[in-house]
Formats: C-alpha cells, sequence, structure tokens
C-alpha cells in the first residue's frame, strides 16, 4: 500500500532563530508579503514563520479540499521544522486555519489572533458561485474587483501602487487552488464549536469591513471563552496591509501578554529568507483600546450517531449541488401533499444514489444533464446546468454533453436545451458588476 505524502507549503522565516515561533497566515488571494509592514517591529521578539496558500505567490499548485487539510499542511511543513508549539495570527482564511488548528490541535497553539474572520464566510452558495465564475472567466475579474473588497476607498485613492499590487496579487493565482479555497469555505462553519476554543484570543476587525466585519467579530468573542475584541478605525477588510502600525501594536499586545505556558528552546529552523522590500506605508489611524466582551453561552453539541442518517446525508449533498436558495425554496414549498415525495427524493436520490462512491459529481452531472434531455425535463436542465457548474464542469463541457445528446436523444430535444442550458450559463457565469 503506498503511502500518500502531505504537500508541504511554502514558507519563510524571519527573526532570531531561538525566539518562540509566530505563524502568519494570509487571506485568499494574498501572499506573505501582505504582513511585510507587521514583520520588523513583531521579529524583535519572536521568530516569525510566513506561509503561502497553495498556487499562491508561486507556490506549487496543489489544491487543498477543506480548511482542515490546510491546517494539516502547515502542521506538517512546521513538524519537519521541527516547530512544535507555536503563536498564531490569520487573516480571513488564515484565521479560518487558525480556528481549526485551536479546535483540533489546540497542544500545538500557545495564543491566536484572528483577522477579518468568522465562523462561517458568508454562504456556501456566494463561495461555490465564485469558484464557477473564476472556471468559466479566469481570475481576472476577481483580480480587478479586489481594492473595493479589501481596502476603503480613500485608502484605494491614495495608495494606487499598493491597490494595483493586490490586483496582481490575485491576477497570479492558480485558479484551480483558488476555485479549492473557495471550496474549503464554502465547507466551513465552526459556529456550534467555538465554545472548545480555549486558548487567549484576539479578535480583529476593520471598522470599514464589508466582508467579515464588526458583526461577525462579534459573533467570534461572544463565542470563544477567552476572546478580546479589537475594532480598526479607518480599515475594510485587509486590515493589516490598511492600516499596518495599528495592527502591529495590536498583535504585539496580544502576544507579548496572552502566551500559555513558558516556551521551550530546542525548536530548529531554516535561516531567514533576504528581506523583501515593503510596501509603502500608509499614514495610521488611532486604534481604540481593546474591548472584552462578555463570552455567550454555548450549546455543547450532541454525540454523533455512530449509524449515518440517509435523509441528512442526502439534505447535505443536496444543498452542496443544487445551492441552498434552491434547496430551502423547494423544501418551503412542500406541504402534506408534497412533503413525503421531496423526502423520498432527498434520502433516495441524493442520500443513496449522489453518495455512491462509484462516480465522481462531475460525472454524475454528465449522466443526470444527459438523461434529462433524453426526458425533455427542461426545468429540471435548468437546475442541473447551474448544478454542473458548480460541481466542476466547464461550459464547454456541458456544450460537448449536449452535442453527444443531440445524437443518441435527437436534435429538437437537444435544441431545447440548448436553449436553457445557453440561459442559465449566462446568468452564472456573468461576474457582477
Amino acid at each position: 500500500m503506498s503511502e500518500k505524502k502531505t504537500p508541504a507549503l511554502q514558507y519563510r522565516f524571519d527573526g532570531p532563530e531561538d525566539a518562540p515561533v509566530l505563524v502568519l497566515g494570509p487571506s485568499l488571494g494574498t501572499t506573505w508579503h501582505m504582513f511585510d509592514r507587521q514583520v520588523p517591529e513583531l521579529v524583535k521578539q519572536w521568530r516569525v514563520f510566513r506561509f503561502d496558500l497553495p498556487g499562491h505567490g508561486g507556490a506549487p499548485a496543489h489544491p487543498a479540499g477543506s480548511v482542515g487539510e490546510l491546517a494539516d499542511r502547515l502542521l506538517a511543513t512546521l513538524d519537519a521544522l521541527g516547530v512544535q508549539r507555536f503563536g498564531y495570527a490569520g487573516c480571513a482564511l488564515g484565521g479560518a486555519v487558525g480556528l481549526e488548528l485551536a479546535l483540533r490541535r489546540p497542544e500545538r497553539l500557545a495564543s491566536l489572533a484572528l483577522i477579518a474572520a468568522s465562523p462561517r464566510f458568508g454562504t456556501p452558495d456566494e463561495f461555490r458561485q465564485r469558484g464557477v465564475i473564476v472556471r468559466t472567466n479566469g481570475l481576472d475579474p476577481i483580480a480587478r474587483s479586489a481594492p473595493e473588497r479589501w481596502f476603503t476607498g480613500g485608502f484605494a485613492a491614495a495608495q494606487p501602487a499598493i491597490t494595483e499590487w493586490a490586483v496582481q496579487m490575485v491576477r497570479t493565482t492558480d485558479p484551480g487552488c483558488y476555485i479549492a479555497a473557495c471550496e474549503a469555505l464554502a465547507a466551513f462553519d465552526v459556529r456550534p464549536e467555538l465554545g472548545r476554543v480555549g486558548v487567549p484570543t484576539l479578535v480583529l476587525v476593520g471598522s470599514e469591513d464589508q466582508v467579515t466585519g464588526p458583526a461577525e467579530a462579534r459573533t467570534l468573542v461572544a463565542g470563544v471563552p477567552d476572546a478580546r475584541l479589537a475594532v480598526v478605525p479607518g480599515a475594510s477588510h485587509l486590515v493589516p496591509v490598511e492600516q499596518p502600525a495599528a495592527v502591529t501594536d495590536l498583535l504585539v499586545r496580544h502576544f507579548s501578554t496572552a502566551w500559555q505556558q513558558p516556551y521551550e528552546t530546542g525548536q530548529t529552523a531554516l535561516p531567514a529568507a533576504p528581506a523583501i522590500p515593503a510596501l509603502a506605508p500608509p499614514q495610521p489611524v488611532p486604534v481604540a483600546p481593546l474591548a472584552e466582551i462578555a463570552p455567550a453561552p454555548v450549546a455543547v453539541p450532541q454525540e454523533a450517531s455512530g449509524v449515518a442518517d440517509r435523509y441528512e446525508t442526502g439534505l447535505k449533498i443536496r444543498r452542496e449541488v443544487l445551492g441552498d436558495a434552491h434547496v430551502e425554496g423547494v423544501l418551503a414549498e412542500a406541504d402534506a401533499f408534497s412533503g413525503d415525495f421531496q423526502e423520498f427524493v432527498t434520502r433516495y436520490a441524493w442520500g443513496e444514489i449522489w453518495d455512491r462512491p462509484g462516480l465522481d459529481r462531475r460525472s454524475r452531472s454528465c449522466v443526470t444533464l444527459t438523461a434529462l434531455v433524453a426526458g425533455g425535463h427542461l426545468d429540471e436542465l435548468a437546475v442541473h446546468t447551474r448544478a454542473a457548474l458548480r460541481n466542476g464542469l466547464t461550459p464547454a463541457e456541458i456544450r460537448e454533453v449536449l452535442l453527444q445528446a443531440a445524437v443518441y436523444c435527437g436534435v429538437p430535444a437537444a435544441a431545447g436545451a440548448f436553449r436553457v442550458a445557453q440561459r442559465v450559463i449566462r446568468e452564472e457565469t456573468t461576474p457582477a458588476e
């Protein structure tokens, strides 16, 4: 039996080799350079370890299918370097990795900082839709819209060099790895588990963040038992870049005072890489002091049953393939007359057939599209064209499926199918203005 090796992450060290290790985790679409402005101050006390997400910043394009897999790759990389215990600060997707570490491997963490993070990032539909857009149009539409998601309007206008840097950073990311990261965020939801985070935690957010803003930050602080909130005025999502001095000060104060257990020397690390020029510094805005928020009671999750529930499995798969909005709409319309049918479809079609290991979801989408063309079920064809895009088929591949169906199911049936699929593909793959 062959053993599958966990791919290591691309990384760099800065700071004294005998200092405690502080890991900095980047956001989706960024590289380790998003923390350039924090490093000069942090290395006065810590050995700073920065890593790139797969396919970001020229890193090898080995897509990671879940946040848990990213955490495993990080731990494997640190294990190979002899780093056992460390502090961790992560932004957005990097923050999700930090939460995963705190929940699954708390013995490795000395302290945690969550920047622009959330226990659940938007909705699964939003991230899977983004994956469809990237698969169809490449990363350019996402790259061009990055500055408005990441920075306040005033900062973007005043710092054109940094704004262009952000666009190019996204544009040079591997599309497959970006799509996989979107899928990882779509599946990430640790809201019921926040009460199990047992390390001192700083939750840091920009006051103008429209992606994961103060509301999400307060959800984290209310759920994590030992958490404090810091809101940075005049900053949006990529707050370490927009307000570097404020973020640096908050990180230094947090990790200086909330480092669990004494650090033991003996860890080994590679020499520091050559210094990289820092970004041009914007003018910092004074930051408000840390504010304590009392933790909210969190229900302890019940033990999962050892027997798989076909209905719950089917509902999960049905949502992943068709989207939350569609499934919720269908179930909301069910009544005493149609409810049994919806239960049957969820349990049998989705919990049994779609969950079988013999075909992957892409293949099942190809089969489903062909069968719907043959049956003339154009309403369902529209639903499953959307599902095919979410399952990873490109518009070109869907076209080939319909051409194949035209030969074996008939040209008139395929003509109607092409009209439906064309409309759906335009709706799903046109980037929002």
